[in-house]
């Protein structure tokens, strides 16, 4: 089968992802499911012809000996389809690869079930907003529908740093400069540092990695450009201890009050089945107020999912799981499964 066929079956119902790998059958995931594309598993030389229509479209020059020295990200757009984006990587000597869907038009977040208090964060004009949760949970998605917004409402200068680039977005009322790292810039950190001099108004950094990067995009902040990035992270107090954690002992203090008056947001986000055999997305939302500045700045974090329950926009995680439940949206199951607290999910809703 041609790459492009694949990739049309797979634009065509949907996919999140495409899964190339030797032994395996040609398959992809769509609403959290696994879907053959073909049932006969796929030997070493036909994932490593597919590899190479990949790298063919995608424009990279290969070499039959020594293409793969490691695994490889890039993305590519096929007029028609879509775009996607290619993890290229060897396993038991075999290539192998691995593609996320993503389409040319924007997502819509009212489609998406993204909430309106998530969506009001586009209005902010500096600081930090985090989106977190695990892999492949929708935080890209989220971000560029908050992107959009801004580009919608108003004027600016928006510079995009992702590894690779997923959503496309066009001037609108801002100017948009998209950065891929490995094409457009050596790393996070080297286009970070450039973006401080580009005149930006909001920059989207794709993952704050590392110390270096959360460090510069909180100076950032500092000096009036609105950040948005993501973490790997469940629930907002695991989220702000993460940041703290990347930095030394001595540090730590200063990094609480740094924190304390630049983060704007948390919100992080969980994809549960839903009853009508798709997925629905869960929201916990933090937004900065004194409280949570005071906890932030006083090492008491864990006082936070407190303030969650007892402040106008803001919600914690199992708050929504239950009310997702209450609505007749997902299983009694899923809600105890998806908790963050599962114990006391179960007591409250069973």
């Amino acid at each position: 089968m041609h790459i492009l066929d694949i990739l049309k079956t797979a634009a065509e119902n949907h996919a999140a992802d495409i899964f190339i790998v030797s032994g395996a059958t040609l398959c992809y995931k769509a609403q959290g499911k696994m879907f053959e594309i073909d049932p006969t598993p796929l030997t070493p030389e036909d994932t490593k012809n597919l590899v190479f229509q990949i790298c063919r479209l995608a424009k990279i020059e290969i070499d039959g000996k020594t293409m793969l020295e490691r695994e490889k990200d890039f993305s590519i757009s096929v007029a028609g389809i879509g775009r996607f984006r290619a993890n290229i990587y060897k396993q038991r000597s075999s290539y192998s690869a691995v593609l996320r869907y993503v389409p040319f038009e924007l997502p819509d977040p009212v489609k998406l079930g993204i909430p309106e208090q998530v969506m009001q964060l586009a209005e902010s004009k500096s600081g930090i907003v985090l989106i977190t949760g695990v892999a492949s949970s929708g935080k890209s998605t989220t971000l560029s529908c908050i992107i959009d917004r801004i580009n919608q409402t108003r004027q600016g200068h928006i510079i995009t740093i992702e590894d690779p680039i997923e959503f496309l977005h066009k001037h609108n009322k801002c100017i948009v400069s998209q950065r891929e790292i490995n094409i457009d810039t050596e790393s996070y950190i080297d286009a970070l540092r450039a973006a401080l001099r580009q005149s930006p108004d909001v920059i989207l950094l794709g993952e704050m990695r590392d110390y270096e990067t959360i460090s510069i995009a909180m100076t950032a902040a500092e000096t009036g450009q609105l950040v948005l990035s993501t973490l790997h992270t469940l629930g907002a107090a695991n989220t702000i201890d993460r940041i703290i954690d990347v930095f030394p002992i001595n540090q730590q203090h200063q990094i609480r009050v740094q924190l304390s008056m630049v983060l704007n947001a948390v919100v992080c986000q969980q994809l549960l089945p839903s009853l009508d055999g798709g997925l629905i997305p869960a929201f916990e939302i933090m937004t900065s107020n004194s409280a949570i500045r005071t906890l932030i700045r006083d090492e008491k974090t864990h006082q936070i999912d407190t303030i969650l329950q007892s402040s106008d926009g803001m919600q914690t995680m199992d708050s929504c799981i239950a009310k997702l439940y209450r609505d007749g949206k997902i299983t009694a199951q899923t809600a105890v499964d998806y908790a963050y607290n599962p114990e006391i999910m179960a007591k409250r809703i069973m």
